[in-house]
């Protein structure tokens, strides 16, 4: 693993979570996309060399509404960049974590993700991103 490339914050409403992102971190967002696999919208702010996800439901029943149901607002997850997904995904396999997903997916911010089940890392969603591109 590279780095942190984003923490993920589940959020109820994305309009005032854009306005008091922009307030704290004196940027506006620079992607807004909605993500329909996972039934989420999504807005990133960058601040330096970090990145933040909004993440807000599409759906009623769409994980992130059960997560702010269940949790309410707040960090959702943290993702981090990897070079090789696959073979990031093989190694933790080995390792004896559960994935949460067998191959990547198509994520937001053109990135390949997969997901680490919280149970096997201290109750912390993980992410594994990877650009599309490479």
């Amino acid at each position: 693993m590279k780095k942190i490339e984003h923490l993920g914050i589940a959020v109820k409403n994305m309009e005032d979570s854009n306005s008091l992102f922009e307030k704290l971190l004196g940027v506006s967002p620079y992607k807004q996309e909605e993500v329909a696999s996972e039934g989420v919208n999504t807005s990133f702010f960058k601040s330096g060399p970090n990145k933040i996800e909004l993440l807000a439901s599409t759906s009623p029943d769409g994980p992130i509404a059960k997560f702010l149901e269940k949790k309410g607002e707040g960090i959702h997850h943290v993702a981090f960049e990897v070079d090789d997904i696959v073979e990031e995904m093989a190694r933790l396999k080995r390792e004896g974590f559960m994935l949460l997903n067998e191959k990547p997916k198509k994520g937001a911010d053109n990135k390949w993700v997969v997901f680490v089940h919280p149970k096997s890392a201290n109750g912390v969603l993980i992410e594994l991103c990877q650009e599309i591109d490479k």
